[in-house]
């Protein structure tokens, strides 16, 4: 029976609100993880292996809860993954040991799939495809708040305590738990009844099967370029300020703000009104075209403060692009198999995130540390490649919505 009470609030806005609220409690462990460690480890391949760590987790651990969400429905898994975050959470602050801290990671990635299933909660309740991409837009702008508040709440209680934004952090994942639990309505109107197979817990099977449908082809293989230079710049970009400007990390957060508050303003509104206009297909190549250009500008900056202007073409370019790439995936599966794509797409993301710093921190200590932003570059040129011969969005699937229907 659904244990949900029914409160007059928008299904829509409490999901977008547990978004918020998780990766707010993400954000906040952000600036102090360094300083948590250094007491047993002070290297920076010991961050690394952390994080690291967790992506592989939640790498094998997404499609197993995309597809008990499409047998048993998105709110309990929703409850679960936010219950065993708060608790993770709690378990790294308390940890008086490395090993514990790894375990603490390790579980934390396999419970944190609530992002990929309020992707699928989200395709549930939206009407059309159109909507679908405005609404994924709407989820990239909770993140981005989440990221605006997060690294901000963190360094001010690291002053207090060091350990104090990582309770918090779990506090807020409990709230998310209480949430899911009694307000959010189940939105998966028609359970998969088909058994789950062994292959389909199988992150590289399932891959394997994604890439193997036309219609997903080309698009995977877009999110994958993308998410993959995203990653490995996101990863060195502290890095590359501090040794080629000298900055330190306040001047590091200023720009990341800055991100976030653009990210925000065009996913949570401004794509509401592009979208319609220029459809998905344009919106990513525009989106795609911009942030590769960015990359190069990085690059070739000789000044600091040329970063908000490239950061800001990086920020609308991700803001237009990412929500319409998420969209069309979405669309191209019927709405029974929306977790086992999200749990995919969320595998896929997670080895993005274990790929991708790894190779842009090598070919920064071994190469040049200009070179990470040009190879990231070129995978968005890829990407663009990708998604421009890709058979579904030239069939029209995702054209622009025609005037007449707008009104």
């Amino acid at each position: 029976m659904n244990r949900s009470l029914r409160f007059p609030i928008s299904p829509f806005f409490i999901v977008v609100l547990a978004i918020v609220i998780e990766v707010t409690g993400g954000g906040l462990l952000f600036p102090v993880l360094p300083f948590l460690v250094e007491r047993f480890r002070s290297d920076a391949l010991t961050i690394t292996l952390l994080a690291a760590s967790f992506a592989t987790a939640q790498f094998f651990a997404a499609p197993v809860l995309g597809n008990l969400s499409d047998r048993f429905g998105r709110r309990p898994i929703l409850v679960l993954c936010t219950l065993g975050t708060a608790l993770t959470f709690f378990l790294f602050g308390i940890a008086s040991a490395l090993w514990v801290m790894f375990v603490a990671q390790i579980a934390n990635g396999i419970t944190g799939g609530l992002v990929s299933t309020a992707q699928a909660y989200i395709a549930d309740i939206s009407d059309s495809p159109q909507e679908r991409t405005k609404n994924f837009g709407a989820i990239g702008a909770a993140a981005g708040i989440g990221f605006i508040l997060g690294p901000l709440l963190g360094g001010s209680l690291a002053g207090i305590d060091l350990r104090l934004p990582v309770f918090l952090a779990g506090g807020t994942a409990l709230c998310n738990s209480a949430l899911a639990y009694f307000v959010l309505p189940e939105s998966l109107e028609r359970k998969s009844t088909e058994p789950i197979r062994l292959q389909d817990l199988n992150p590289l099977g399932q891959l394997r099967d994604l890439l193997s449908r036309p219609q997903l082809r080309s698009l995977m293989l877009g999110y994958f370029t993308f998410f993959l230079a995203f990653a490995g710049f996101t990863s060195i970009f502290v890095v590359l300020v501090r040794d080629r400007y000298d900055w330190g990390p306040m001047q590091s957060a200023g720009v990341l703000f800055f991100v976030g508050i653009v990210a925000s303003v065009v996913q949570g509104g401004l794509i509401r009104k592009l979208l319609p206009r220029f459809g998905e297909l344009r919106l990513m190549l525009a989106g795609f075209s911009l942030v590769a250009l960015a990359l190069c500008l990085v690059a070739l900056s000789p000044r600091g403060y040329y970063l908000y202007g490239t950061q800001a073409m990086f920020a609308f370019g991700i803001g237009i692009a990412s929500p319409s790439l998420r969209g069309s995936i979405a669309s191209s599966v019927p709405d029974s198999e929306q977790g086992k794509v999200s749990g995919g797409t969320q595998s896929l993301s997670s080895l993005t995130q274990i790929l991708g710093p790894l190779l842009a921190g090598w070919t920064y200590d071994n190469w040049q540390p200009t070179w990470p932003l040009w190879i990231s570059a070129g995978l968005v040129l890829v990407a663009i490649a990708a998604i421009a011969s890709s058979s579904t969005l030239r069939s029209g699937v995702t054209a622009p919505v025609p005037t007449a229907a707008k009104e």
